[in-house]
């Protein structure tokens, strides 16, 4: 059995910090979401306003308890150091609207926490996202599950 480095485990954990991240928006467990963020933290899907600051953050997600869920299917995560890249399908659901979507994610992990979190997504994939969700409203054959 070889030893792993430093550098090895620390890639890992990062890699873990960011899964259990998502898991915790997906659980609604804002109290774990919320300890996995940097006080300071940068979040920004690429097109729209970036949004700073930990408690900013998590107030922006927990407005969502009660009323749409967030899903998250993981393809590939990648590490270099601090940096975890991932792909994945995220799905937002509103009642009986399921929006699902492929995303790419950039997350800087520092001491632990993260301290950026970036997401890039296709406008015209969310257009078509949206029509296959509200056409999966009427035609349930239609939706899509992870």
């Amino acid at each position: 059995m070889t030893e792993q480095t430093p550098s090895t485990n620390t890639s890992v954990d990062n890699a873990d910090i960011v899964r259990s991240f998502l898991e915790a928006l997906q659980a609604q467990d804002f109290e774990t979401f919320a300890a996995l963020l940097s006080d300071d933290v940068i979040y920004q899907n690429v097109g729209l306003p970036t949004i700073r600051g930990g408690l900013r953050v998590t107030k922006l997600m927990r407005g969502m308890e009660g009323k749409a869920r967030f899903e998250v299917k993981f393809h590939r995560n990648v590490v270099e150091g601090s940096t975890v890249l991932n792909e994945r399908t995220d799905a937002i659901v509103l009642g009986p609207l399921r929006l699902q979507f492929w995303v790419c994610g950039v997350f800087e992990v520092a001491d632990g926490r993260i301290s950026l979190w970036r997401d890039y997504f296709d406008f015209y994939d969310m257009f078509k996202a949206t029509l296959r969700g509200v056409i999966g409203i009427v035609i349930p054959a239609v939706r899509r599950t992870m």
